[in-house]
């Protein structure tokens, strides 16, 4: 297969683990990957415990592929130890990365495009914060997350100024944190495979919100792949994130996210470099939409690694 042919001489060397808050989902992700991958090509997988990149893994025969989530793994914390190494490896480079585990540096750029971006405050690194000016700048229906963590973690909803008073209270402000304006709507995410979008995934999470226990455990979210949305609508949100992709400097592949309004606008959410790849994963769903098995996605989004390998 062209696959084969292409990668001869090369290893894929499947990180996976971490010391993240997602370590666990990591690991499942990485298993699953490390099954598909080595159907087609020949692969090696690591558990990352240390922030360290493995001494057999060599830029003269190892292409990396990772599924370290969270810090040090989408942070561009590993990366940054690849380019130093010259090791190639799949997925968004160090600079990329970085950039979009930032939640507020990404809002920024997209809103440079002149898209629609929920309203926030970023707080934190020691700074006090007036609670009566959050509120009215943004209303007291919000959403409160780290600007720089996995998607879902620490995720808190507050619909009171004395419930976001208790959850302050509560959570170290040494760290920066997003309040956002809390938009209700259909929430929709996209894959983006080396600059092409895949289909639209509806997630129709039983809680209400999509957070860490909604995404991870089987049967509290519903998904509906493709969307069922107008075909001019779903086109608009698909050119979204191919240009959201690109303003971020992205490659090989991410997912964006959006908030669907019910006059057919839509709101874009976050950026995430390297999202799951277990059996519930959206990045996978998103793919099915050009045809793309799990075993042919890994496959694809490989392709453009092995070439760089290849050129270096």
């Amino acid at each position: 297969m062209e696959e084969g042919l292409m990668s001869k001489g090369v290893t894929i060397a499947v990180f996976m683990g971490g010391d993240s808050a997602e370590r666990e989902v990591s690991l499942e992700s990485g298993k699953a990957a490390f099954e598909a991958i080595q159907k087609s090509f020949t692969a090696k997988s690591y558990d990352i415990r240390e922030r360290t990149v493995p001494e057999d893994v060599l830029a003269e025969c190892h292409v990396v592929f990772s599924t370290l989530h969270g810090l040090f793994g989408e942070d561009g914390g590993m990366q940054s130890l690849l380019d130093a190494r010259g090791i190639s490896y799949a997925g968004c480079d160090a600079f990329s990365s970085k950039l979009c585990f930032n939640k507020h540096l990404t809002t920024e750029r997209v809103k440079s495009l002149g898209m629609a971006v929920t309203r926030e405050v970023l707080i934190g690194k020691g700074i006090s914060v007036d609670i009566r000016s959050v509120v009215e700048y943004l209303g007291d229906d919000l959403v409160m997350k780290p600007n720089c963590q996995g998607s879902s973690v620490d995720l808190y909803f507050t619909k009171s100024e004395g419930a976001l008073q208790q959850i302050l209270s509560n959570v170290n402000l040494a760290d920066e944190w997003l309040i956002q304006q809390r938009v209700s709507g259909r929430e929709l995410t996209v894959g983006v495979f080396d600059g092409e979008a895949g289909g639209v995934v509806e997630i129709l999470p039983k809680g209400g919100a999509y957070d860490y226990k909604s995404k991870y455990t089987k049967g509290m979210t519903d998904y509906v792949v493709p969307a069922l949305l107008d075909e001019g609508l779903a086109k608009k949100i698909q050119e979204s994130a191919v240009s959201v992709f690109h303003a971020c400097d992205c490659r090989d592949w991410a997912r964006m996210d959006y908030i669907l309004m019910p006059d057919e606008t839509f709101v874009f959410l976050e950026v995430n470099t390297l999202p799951g790849l277990t059996e519930l994963s959206l990045l996978p769903m998103s793919a099915r939409a050009l045809g793309l098995s799990f075993e042919s996605l890994l496959a694809f989004i490989l392709k453009p690694a092995i070439q760089r390998f290849q050129k270096s």
